[in-house]
């Protein structure tokens, strides 16, 4: 089921030890001495720049620790960042429900690092991540939340959102500018109206990183349709997946697509008017922002039985009509053991991430070459039947800070 090739579990402190031990050189060939030239010392800021560009992500975190200019290049160049090679997203897996400890895993060297995240206690959180920076939060308390970027364990507690304390129903949406750094958090809140089985109260709450502060994006009261919890921001537009509640009868597909333009603001039409229907009858979905396009991860529900699922299956949104790009081949679909209707998918870059609820099998997706390919072995195992594992995709880098 899962890729043979040989793991290796390392704390994400050892990716930060010394890689090198350079080696003084000398050009002196008559007999004469002459004093020792380090290659480092010789080498200007913008060939190192350079260089660096050309390392995996899990490389230039070691080589921050080689010495304080090494450090501060890495750290502070623009430059580098900007012309770096493709780098493949991470994926972090929980792997207790009472912390939030992990493995996260490198797609390039095809190992797991031992991570613990800042900003959040548990693994019981609802995630977004965008350009380095992941959002997270609280399952229990859905006011509580942060922005973290998970190398650098810089993290900051966003002030209280404004809206319901107690919603039915949440989604939370991070896009970093990848320009300025600043970023938008958004969240959707979904409360069905007291002592009505139709209607449900829709708002949607936007906070900017440059003015630090929380506003009221849009409110609506939806009519036998509800909010959700997957959400993503892409190309400026807030996409939110909504759910028909059956009590104005069987509804196919069950799912539909709102969309609400975070830079032209509310429009008259409501959002449910504009709303896009799925594909097929899902079972669930799970938005994706890959190169600023919408794909989603849907689980393809039987016949007549929208609870069951019969496999997965990827499409990217053309306008209003969505493209199917591939389908699970059975065999990996089989390769999860028993899947539930319900599962875990990230993804960024051309990379998706596949998870099961209940094992710690990962599988990922190449957008540009069509290709299925399970991860290396996660170095954890289930200790009991019941346990639950979840994950999330995030671009590791080093320059964005919260």
């Amino acid at each position: 089921m899962e890729d043979d090739s040989s793991w290796e579990a390392l704390p994400i402190e050892r990716i930060r030890i010394p890689a090198f031990n350079f080696r003084v050189i000398s050009e002196a060939s008559n007999g004469e001495n002459e004093l020792p030239v380090s290659l480092d010392a010789a080498v200007p800021d913008d060939i190192l720049e350079k260089i660096f560009t050309f390392l995996p992500i899990a490389s230039m975190i070691r080589s921050t620790a080689v010495c304080k200019r090494w450090h501060d290049i890495i750290y502070s160049s623009r430059y580098l960042w900007t012309h770096m090679l493709p780098q493949r997203p991470w994926y972090f897996m929980f792997t207790c429900n009472e912390t939030a400890s992990g493995y996260a895993y490198d797609p390039i060297l095809h190992k797991w690092y031992d991570l613990e995240l800042q900003g959040i206690d548990k693994s019981s959180c609802f995630v977004s991540s965008s350009c380095g920076l992941v959002c997270f939060m609280d399952n229990d308390n859905r006011n509580i939340i942060s922005v973290s970027n998970p190398i650098t364990k810089d993290w900051k507690r966003l002030l209280e959102p404004p809206g319901a304390k107690f919603p039915d129903y949440s989604t939370v949406a991070l896009k970093v500018d990848q320009v300025t750094h600043n970023y938008t958090v958004t969240l959707a809140k979904s409360k069905q109206v007291p002592e009505d089985y139709v209607q449900w109260e829709f708002s949607l709450y936007k906070y900017d990183s440059w003015s630090s502060s929380w506003v009221t994006a849009v409110k609506e009261v939806f009519i036998g349709w509800r909010g959700g919890d997957d959400s993503v921001i892409c190309g400026g537009v807030l996409y939110c997946l909504i759910q028909s509640t059956g009590v104005l009868g069987n509804v196919e597909p069950r799912h539909r697509l709102i969309m609400y333009d975070l830079v032209a603001g509310p429009s008259e039409t409501s959002l449910t008017q504009s709303s896009i229907p799925v594909p097929c009858s899902l079972t669930c979905g799970r938005l994706l922002n890959l190169r600023e396009k919408l794909v989603m991860v849907g689980g393809i529900a039987k016949p007549n039985r929208p609870d069951i699922i019969k496999g997965i299956g990827i499409w990217e949104l053309d306008k209003t009509q969505w493209q199917e790009v591939s389908r699970m081949p059975h065999k990996f679909f089989q390769g999860f053991g028993e899947l539930d209707d319900v599962f875990c998918s990230g993804g960024a870059d051309d990379l998706v991430y596949i998870q099961s609820y209940g094992a710690t099998a990962l599988l990922g997706f190449d957008m540009k070459q069509r290709q299925w390919k399970w991860s290396a072995k996660c170095p954890v195992s289930k200790k009991f039947p019941l346990q639950l594992f979840t994950g999330f995709c995030f671009e590791p880098r080093l320059d964005i800070t919260t």
